[in-house]
């Protein structure tokens, strides 16, 4: 999603270390660069997450505490081809040997068991400005509906540095912010994930304006308003290449981590509404195939998709969404070698198609499931919604998931009431107490018990 802005909240939460005594239960104790408390309160233990970030656990969950030792990094690798963006790199925490999620012909696997891939969008608990606590509450809200995992946003690309951004973009030379309104962030979200057992799915760049996007890319080095040069620019290409070896090299050793996805809905036409012409379903089918190939060269622990919208390409249908029109070849982008799940999204409101939401979705998520078993990968739903009889239309998809064996899905999208206000929403948004959260529940269940 995330096409035309969500409303986003206005938090003045502070960045600066915790001065008290001792950190609070889910407050940050310990890491790189760490400067606060390092005691924790009664009941709770200051516990290892990584080498940037120590957390205080509840004692019950903790498993390892910080010691006064650091622990051993390794090198982040250049990347491939030169980058005109400056892009800094990174070190990345010590080694940990299990517990990656895999994929096995059409089912995602954890240490030789099924892994049922269920559960929710969050793209805002990155990008906010949420305190620890706040994101611990968001993914143990997600987490008691029986989910497994969460799909978010590793990107902000900014030109302006302000609040939580993670490429800050000046005269066409991009800089990796690692600081705490960056990656440091970012640690503190897969600590959370990890903390409330949830594995996440991170997309690396945005098809729309939202949050920078493909745009600012081209802009900066080309100068061009063209979105498509995104997927063809030499220079583009390297740039974005640069970034990936510093946020993916970051977190090669993690398990919390399940996937690395290259774009939310990548398309020939952006937010600019502008491109050079010459955009086909091969110009994305190619670069597919680079970046995911490149993501592989950097890391062998971590699955790869695409995060597209899973548009078909069949000339002359009267859906839009079976066109092909916008670049997206769904089955000819599944058959990629280095791309390990396929994924689809689902907006018939978005799509025009009015006259039967309900079936038109359902007819789509059957489709998936035939190219699923075609391919004999995986494949999931990892974004769908609708704003109104939300209630009768997602049991009805959720019951057609079940029943052709599509691999997983992840709703948009997840939302949590905090002491300072709601997370947001744009018309999509499912919190605790809204009906379809006990339908998720249900779902979760059945597909645990499918699997």
């Amino acid at each position: 999603m995330l096409r035309h802005g969500p409303h986003l909240l206005t938090l003045a939460l502070g960045l600066a270390p915790l001065v008290s005594a001792a950190s609070p239960e889910w407050g940050q104790c310990g890491g790189s660069g760490w400067t606060g408390d390092t005691a924790c309160v009664a009941g709770t233990v200051c516990t290892v997450q990584n080498a940037w970030y120590s957390q205080c656990l509840p004692s019950s969950s903790a498993s390892s505490t910080t010691t006064s030792s650091t622990p051993p990094t390794t090198a982040v690798p250049p990347p491939s081809s030169s980058s005109p963006s400056g892009t800094s790199t990174t070190t990345v925490p010590p080694p940990s040997s299990t517990g990656f999620v895999k994929v096995s012909r059409q089912k995602f696997v954890l240490n030789g068991e099924t892994y049922p891939l269920v559960g929710a969008n969050a793209y805002w608990v990155g990008l906010m400005g949420y305190s620890t606590a706040q994101m611990n509450q968001a993914f143990s809200d997600i987490a008691k509906t029986g989910a497994t995992t969460v799909r978010t946003l590793g990107f902000n690309d900014v030109t302006t540095p302000n609040g939580i951004y993670y490429q800050l973009w000046q005269n066409g030379t991009a800089t990796v912010n690692t600081g705490p309104t960056g990656l440091q962030n970012f640690d503190n979200v897969v600590a959370a994930a990890k903390a409330n057992g949830l594995r996440l799915i991170i997309t690396l760049t945005n098809n729309w304006s939202d949050y920078g996007g493909m745009d600012v890319y081209v802009q900066q080095i080309t100068g061009s308003a063209d979105h498509d040069l995104f997927y063809t620019d030499a220079n583009v290409i390297a740039a974005f290449k640069s970034y990936i070896n510093a946020f993916v090299g970051r977190y090669l050793n993690e398990p919390t981590i399940l996937a690395w996805e290259l774009a939310n809905e990548p398309r020939c036409r952006g937010s600019t509404g502008t491109s050079t012409g010459n955009c086909t379903t091969q110009t994305i089918t190619n670069w597919v195939g680079e970046i995911s190939a490149y993501i592989k060269t950097i890391d062998q622990n971590h699955l790869v998709g695409i995060g597209d919208e899973g548009f078909f390409n069949e000339p002359g249908s009267p859906d839009y969404p079976y066109q092909g029109t916008e670049g997206i070849d769904f089955n000819a982008n599944l058959n990629v070698t280095t791309i390990d799940f396929g994924t689809a999204h689902l907006y018939p409101g978005s799509w025009g198609e009015t006259s039967d939401p309900t079936g038109f979705g359902s007819r789509w998520i059957t489709d998936h499931a035939t190219s699923q078993k075609a391919a004999n990968k995986p494949v999931i739903l990892e974004e769908f919604g609708v704003t109104s009889d939300q209630a009768s239309t997602y049991t009805a998809w959720y019951n057609t998931i079940v029943s052709t064996g599509l691999t997983g899905d992840l709703i948009w999208q997840a939302g949590s009431h905090f002491s300072t206000g709601d997370t947001p929403n744009d018309g999509y948004a499912i919190y605790p107490d809204d009906p379809v959260y006990a339908i998720e529940a249900q779902h979760f269940a059945a597909m645990k018990a499918r699997d």
